[in-house]
């Protein structure tokens, strides 16, 4: 019985893949057929290029873990089918041990460890970039958190400004009405003392007066030829003792003051001389007279007539020369002034 030869071989096709495996799409017909490849470690290079790993971030090792899983995945699935089609033992690779790459490279199913590895690859990816987002809205928070740092301390330091000026201003407002205070004082003040002047020199004035009803010129029709204290060798002491009123021998001479005679005579370079006691005690010296018209212990008023003008005793010409000595003393006082005090303008 003739045999039937055999059917001719036909081309190998590899067994398309499962549509659902990770990082494949659907089967192609115009691949393949593949030769023979046994991955060697001087076959399998580096990868070279662009391609770098990203600095890890947080949940990076779970990425790199996936890509790493992805490439096994990818190399191991190339020396399956290249052992399929020759009939050779793959070459063994070894991996680490990483949590759920073991199981996405086994024939059996998934185990749940490694579906929640693959489910939380996305979920970790966008954590890291929410961690990211998260990352620089902190840093604007900071340039922000800085600015309205910066912002209060200008506002503060213009407000300090502000205080300080607003202080100074209060300052010299204050200052400006104190000194107003004190000028206004110092002119009260000032008007007080002139108005308390006027009234003292007022009340002297009447004080005064009433003197002058009391006190008198000792002359009239008089001319003041020499007064207290003036130099000149004319004078026995070097400087002349009391005020001359020269005038016409004859002329009369009349009490200052009342009081009493208590000297009437010759007194040598005085002439013939006539001295009136006051009741104070005040002694009127009246020298150089021609006659003399009262007598000691005589009580005498103002105004009274006591002698006349003349020119005994060392003199020059005819003239009454007054001395008064106050409470008896020998060395006299400025007869001008001792009569200004009594109302009396010699």
């Amino acid at each position: 019985m003739a045999s039937n030869p055999p059917a001719p071989e036909a081309p190998y096709a590899p067994v398309q893949p499962p549509t659902d495996t990770f990082g494949y799409g659907g089967y192609r017909t115009d691949e393949g057929p593949w030769e023979e490849w046994n991955p060697t470690a001087e076959s399998i290079r580096p990868v070279r290029g662009k391609h770098r790993v990203a600095k890890q971030r947080g949940g990076g090792f779970a990425r790199s873990s996936t890509v790493l899983g992805v490439g096994v995945i990818a190399a191991v699935s190339a020396g399956g089918m290249a052992s399929a089609n020759t009939g050779k033992a793959p070459v063994s690779i070894s991996m680490p041990d990483l949590p759920g790459v073991g199981s996405l490279i086994s024939d059996d199913k998934p185990a749940p460890e490694a579906a929640s590895a693959l489910a939380s690859f996305g979920s970790e990816a966008a954590v890291a970039v929410d961690a990211d987002a998260d990352a620089d809205q902190s840093v604007a928070d900071a340039g922000e958190a800085l600015r309205s740092r910066i912002m209060a301390q200008a506002e503060s330091q213009k407000t300090q400004v502000e205080v300080k000026a607003a202080a100074a201003a209060a300052k010299a407002k204050a200052d400006a009405v104190v000194k107003a205070e004190k000028e206004a004082e110092a002119k009260a003040a000032a008007a007080k003392k002139k108005a308390a002047e006027e009234a003292a020199a007022k009340v002297e004035a009447a004080r005064l007066a009433e003197l002058a009803k009391q006190y008198t010129l000792p002359t009239s029709s008089y001319t003041i030829t020499s007064t207290f204290g003036q130099a000149g060798s004319l004078w026995s002491s070097g400087y002349h003792t009391g005020l001359d009123f020269a005038a016409p021998t004859g002329t009369l001479i009349k009490a200052v003051h009342s009081g009493t005679v208590t000297e009437a005579g010759w007194a040598g370079a005085y002439g013939y001389r006539t001295i009136l006691t006051l009741d104070d005690g005040t002694e009127l010296w009246f020298c150089h007279q021609s006659s003399i018209s009262v007598s000691v212990g005589q009580k005498v008023a103002t105004g009274d007539v006591i002698g006349r003008v003349g020119a005994t005793g060392n003199v020059t010409g005819a003239h009454l020369h007054l001395e008064v000595h106050a409470n008896g003393n020998a060395e006299g006082i400025d007869p001008a002034a001792w009569l200004r005090s009594k109302g009396l303008n010699p």
